[in-house]
Order: structure tokens, then sequence, then C-alpha cells
């Protein structure tokens, strides 16, 4: 995704029907590498369609297209980046993710969701756990298998998130919209 500095530009006119757009938290190189190789080893093959991502809001408005990215950009351009700390697995019922602990990333999503709190789903105005799905939709004891085999390998990791990410969805794919890094000094 292309890094945007400055003032969001314009989107292009939209080809297709209106979609939602997906806010994510995005990871550094490191982290998003490992955790999308668990991804492609984990999630069933037939519906992968996505890399690993931490997603913030689920679906956000068509109408917003030229406010939110232009509010993203500024958000962004306030906050340092939000520590984290990758802290274990999280049980997903038919599935596994990576849990993450971030009260700063929390903060930044809070920050957005009383912006655009009357344009929130409920899905998106309920509390929000962070995590990275790294298998999802299979069996129940498949799922307790992986969470067995991976607890034990599975050490603390400490990291930074570096920006904020717009997506189109698609169904089942996102189109990239793109990506403002963390630049000011509030929060961390």
């Amino acid at each position: 995704m292309a890094q945007v500095a400055g003032p969001s530009p314009p989107l292009p006119p939209q080809a297709s029907p209106p979609a939602p757009f997906i806010v994510t938290a995005e990871l550094p190189v490191d982290i998003f590498s490992w955790a999308n190789g668990l991804r492609a080893e984990h999630f069933p093959r037939d519906r992968n369609h996505l890399q690993a991502h931490v997603t913030l809001f689920h679906s956000f408005a068509p109408s917003l297209r030229d406010e939110l990215p232009r509010f993203l950009a500024r958000v962004a351009g306030e906050y340092a980046a939000p520590r984290a700390d990758l802290s274990g697995l999280m049980d997903l019922g038919q599935g596994t993710a990576l849990a993450l602990h971030s009260p700063g990333m929390l903060a930044v999503r809070d920050f957005i969701a009383g912006h655009f709190w009357q344009m929130l789903t409920r899905q998106d105005q309920g509390g929000k756990r962070l995590h990275i799905t790294i298998q999802n939709k299979v069996a129940r004891e498949a799922a307790l298998k992986l969470q067995r085999e991976l607890a034990p390998r599975l050490k603390l990791r400490y990291f930074a998130f570096t920006g904020l990410g717009l997506h189109i969805y698609r169904n089942p794919h996102w189109e990239a919209v793109g990506t403002w890094r963390f630049r000011g000094k509030q929060g961390s």
C-alpha cells in the first residue's frame, strides 16, 4: 500500500457498487511476515483470501469515502506509534488468533470511534480485543489442536504498530485504499 505523508488524495470514482470500508492497525514487517506465515500454514486454503491483519473497524459506510481517509491521515499525524505486545493465543471457538495487548492502539481506536460514533455498526460499537487471526472456520478439535501445538512455542513479542490502513470490502477480498504512518507525539 502507498504511504501517504500529507493530505489524503481523493479516492477515485467508484466503478462498482458502494462497499463498506475496513480500518486496520498496520503491523511492522517482522511481525506481519511471521503472522502471515502462520496464517498461510493454518488457515483453510480455500477461505484464505487475506493476509495477516489487525481489524479495528469492520464496516464504515460507503458515504464516508471522502471524510474517512482525511480523518485517518489526521489521526496518524497526531498519534505516536502505539506500543503493543503479542501476549499469547486467543481461542476463537472454531479458530485461533494471536492475542495483542495495546492500550495505546485502543486509545487511537476509541478516538476514531468517538468521531464516527453515530456511523458505527453495532459490531464496531462494542469492545475490541486486538488480535491477528491465523486460523478460522475449522472444526473445534482442529482449533484446540493448533492451540496446544503453538502455545509452548509462542514467545512474548514487543512491537509498535506502524500506522492505519483503509480497505474497501470486496467480498471476499479487500481492496487497499491507503495507509498512513503514525508520526505524531500523542500517546504511545
